[in-house]
């Protein structure tokens, strides 16, 4: 999986991909139209932002590539890039309880706060895409 070069876009399969953490200066791209509503994405080696109608979406320290991301009522689940470990950030259902998948591998159950954010450490190593797949728990 390669870099997002032009920072985001869609999918054929009505997902986003986004984020370009090769790049050594801040880069964004504004007023992005998807499924009706408008995405920001600030991107560069250090941080990847991802914003909703001007709402946090998903965030990662350093920056990272996005591909696939597909959020619907019940989680989010994409595939992520990146040159280093990254500690990703996301906007879901405040106090909610997620099954956090990571490669297919379990990495536990986990709490959103009162702000909806849930936050996970992913290894990552260049050029190597890691699934992530985060369902809310009944």
């Amino acid at each position: 999986m390669a870099v997002v070069e032009e920072l985001i876009r869609t999918e054929n399969n009505e997902s986003l991909s986004f984020g370009n953490y090769k790049l050594a200066a801040k880069a964004k791209a504004d007023n992005f139209e998807f499924g009706g509503d408008l995405y920001k994405v600030k991107t560069f080696k250090e941080i990847t932002k991802l914003e909703r109608n001007g709402m946090f979406v998903y965030e990662s320290v350093p920056g990272t590539t996005v591909n696939q991301l597909h959020v619907t009522d019940k989680g989010v689940d994409f595939k992520v890039e990146g040159l280093e470990d990254a500690q990703i950030t996301l906007e879901l259902e405040e106090q909610a309880e997620y099954q956090v998948m990571v490669n297919g591998v379990s990495a536990g159950n986990m709490k959103t706060n009162l702000g909806g954010k849930l936050s996970l450490s992913v290894e990552l190593n260049e050029g190597i895409p890691v699934a992530v797949q985060i369902e809310k728990v009944k």
